[in-house]
């Protein structure tokens, strides 16, 4: 292609693009690919994760705005751009049985008509590639699930000149992935390769629980971005009401896992152009058409 590569990765809240495909994205914008960012929530109702800032008054009062100022940070590291579409963060509701979701959150909103922010986006800025989750939200919050949702509903529809007319000229996008950068194969081969080194591992929780669900996902694409690990962990302490820089997020040493794992994974979910699976690039079919 003689165009700029243009990829747009949808995600729930933020400090989600940090913590899934941030790696491949630093990688993609070192290679001159223009990344875009969209975000669907402001994570307002998340809660403050990292202990040495629980209690915070400040914090608590202004959440909002603190995890704004965190996302700037962290678009800045990764050196993307980054929309917000404006939705109110549904929280994760807890208890059995759970709670009504709060009224007027991103969840509740009518799929189809929630689409059409993002449809607007697509259309703005022309990706060629579109990252998403899978239908479970990669975990089950509910703002996670209605972004899957609506970005099935955008990638089809954005191409299409009949539909969300009033959002701007029709561009259809060529590629659609779910991230799968937690899945069983990565989180065994560090799991193993920490104790053969007779380290403590993270993960032995993770995989029982992997075993119990009996579910696997198909990864398909493996995208290599070790050289880029240390700006994905960076990006993602720059959350820092969400992540403990102390914490078993940073347990693993980046050469271990540059040795042991060095990508980070995707599983092909439409693609309107051929392409041989399994790829080493989102853009596999699209560079050379």
């Amino acid at each position: 292609m003689t165009e700029q590569l243009r990829l747009m990765a949808v995600h729930a809240h933020p400090d989600d693009e940090s913590s899934k495909g941030a790696a491949t994205m630093a990688k993609y914008v070192s290679e001159g690919v223009d990344v875009l960012v969209a975000t669907c929530t402001g994570g307002e109702r998340g809660s403050i994760l990292n202990p040495k800032l629980q209690g915070d008054p400040y914090i608590e009062e202004h959440i909002h705005e603190v995890r704004a100022k965190e996302m700037d940070e962290a678009r800045d590291i990764l050196g993307v751009k980054q929309e917000w579409l404006g939705f109110v963060d549904s929280g994760l509701p807890e208890g059995d049985p759970l709670p009504p979701l709060p009224e007027g959150c991103f969840a509740l909103q009518d799929v189809d008509e929630a689409a059409g922010a993002l449809v607007k986006l697509i259309r703005e800025f022309r990706p060629h590639v579109v990252t998403t989750y899978d239908e479970n939200g990669g975990y089950p919050h509910p703002d996670h699930i209605m972004t899957h949702k609506i970005s099935m509903v955008a990638f089809e529809a954005a191409g299409d000149p009949e539909r969300y007319p009033e959002a701007g000229e029709p561009w259809q996008p060529q590629k659609l992935y779910y991230n799968q950068g937690f899945n069983r194969p990565r989180t065994l081969a560090l799991h193993e390769a920490l104790l053969a080194r007779g380290m403590e591992s993270p993960y032995g929780e993770w995989l029982e629980r992997w075993h119990k669900m009996g579910r696997e996902r198909t990864l398909t694409t493996y995208v290599p971005c070790g050289d880029f690990f240390e700006i994905r962990d960076k990006a993602l302490i720059a959350h820092a009401t969400q992540i403990d820089p102390d914490g078993g997020w940073f347990r693993v040493p980046l050469d271990l896992q540059r040795e042991v794992w060095p990508t980070e994974e995707y599983e092909l979910a439409k693609s309107l152009v051929g392409t041989s699976l399994p790829e080493d690039d989102l853009f596999a079919g699209i560079r050379n058409n």
